[in-house]
């Protein structure tokens, strides 16, 4: 127990703390109207700590496997990241009782004053594929660690698009810094504890980025209408079959051509001969030296954009359109209610 609050604070203060948070200038070629300052920690410590949290003893894969519903083998089972093809290659490319960390990255540029102040927040959150999605998706389960807080900065360019273009070689290069860590645990290899105090050698792989539609394509280097998963452009876009996937190596080719034709640092010269191959502008992505990161593969729907608005800005406009709006509200109404969910009993 305690006496005062300066007791209690004491106490508090003893407890083992998470991650230190750092600062970093970060300096650029071009003017901004304010310092590039970034925020972040150590992503592998918050790693460390979403790992061996004990709340996650009983809901954590270590292993990839694969999961059949028959001992024939004819039809495979997909439940949680470890049961899937991207992480079984993985895993066979790691040493012999190495464990897989599949690491899960999320970002969103996100306004925090309406009407107001202009100001605005790049949020970079952390978490495990390993943990079970029934337990990483609850919010009160804190499996997503704020782990960095990139700048937003305006830079001074008499061009609108460079500004831009200059706008998201920032935002690669402060995850280049932030990152680092993961990268050099993925070639390497690191001793970790898991939860129940046993001693892991983890290799950190990127399983999933998880971003909207934009903001992948500035991740992927695509620029405005083109794919950040394929080489499809919005032309292609209703074409009845799958494009070839952007792979890293296709990227990092394109890039290897462009540089050899325009010098980075000349940025609009460097953008035009970018846009030839339908590329932002940026020079070295963050995951150009990640290994096994490829962005045809970590970059996952996000769901608000990707399925539920997609479902009905697409599908469900659609559907109206083919049967009528008073079709659709019957059929709706006399669905058997169910404990749970919600009935529209007018349609």
């Amino acid at each position: 127990s305690f006496h005062s609050a300066k007791e209690l604070r004491g106490r508090a203060e003893s407890l083992p703390s998470g991650p230190r948070w750092k600062s970093q200038v970060i300096q650029t070629l071009h003017p901004t109207k304010s310092p590039a300052v970034l925020y972040w920690r150590d992503p592998l410590e918050c790693i460390a700590t979403i790992f061996n949290h004990p709340l996650f003893r009983n809901c954590l894969d270590y292993t990839s496997r694969k999961e059949y519903s028959t001992t024939q083998r004819h039809s495979r089972i997909y439940t949680e990241w470890m049961t899937g093809d991207h992480a079984w290659e993985m895993q066979v490319s790691l040493p012999r009782g190495a464990t897989l960390l599949g690491t899960i990255l999320s970002s969103d540029k996100t306004c925090i004053t309406a009407l107001s102040g202009d100001r605005v927040a790049h949020p970079l959150l952390i978490s495990l594929a390993n943990i079970y999605m029934t337990t990483r998706l609850k919010s009160s389960s804190n499996a997503f660690l704020l782990t960095a807080l990139l700048p937003v900065t305006k830079f001074v360019h008499k061009n609108k698009r460079m500004r831009g273009v200059l706008q998201d070689r920032l935002v690669h290069n402060c995850l280049n810094i932030v990152l680092e860590p993961l990268k050099l645990a993925a070639r390497n290899g690191v001793m970790m504890s898991d939860p129940m105090g046993r001693s892991r050698y983890c290799f950190t792989m990127l399983a999933s980025y998880i971003a909207d539609t934009p903001e992948a394509m500035m991740l992927a280097c695509v620029g405005g209408k083109t794919s950040p998963v394929t080489i499809a452009m919005y032309k292609q876009f209703g074409d009845p079959f799958q494009h070839e996937p952007r792979t890293r190596a296709k990227t990092l080719e394109q890039l290897k051509i462009v540089r050899s034709r325009a010098c980075p640092d000349d940025l609009e010269a460097f953008f035009r001969e970018a846009q030839k191959f339908r590329l932002n502008g940026v020079d070295e992505p963050f995951w150009w030296d990640w290994l096994l990161a490829e962005p045809s593969r970590f970059f996952t729907p996000e769901s608000l954009h990707h399925i539920h608005k997609e479902f009905w800005d697409h599908d469900a406009q659609w559907i109206i359109l083919a049967v009528g709006k008073s079709e659709i509200d019957f059929r709706f109404s006399i669905i058997q209610p169910t404990t749970g969910y919600r009935h529209f009993h007018t349609g």
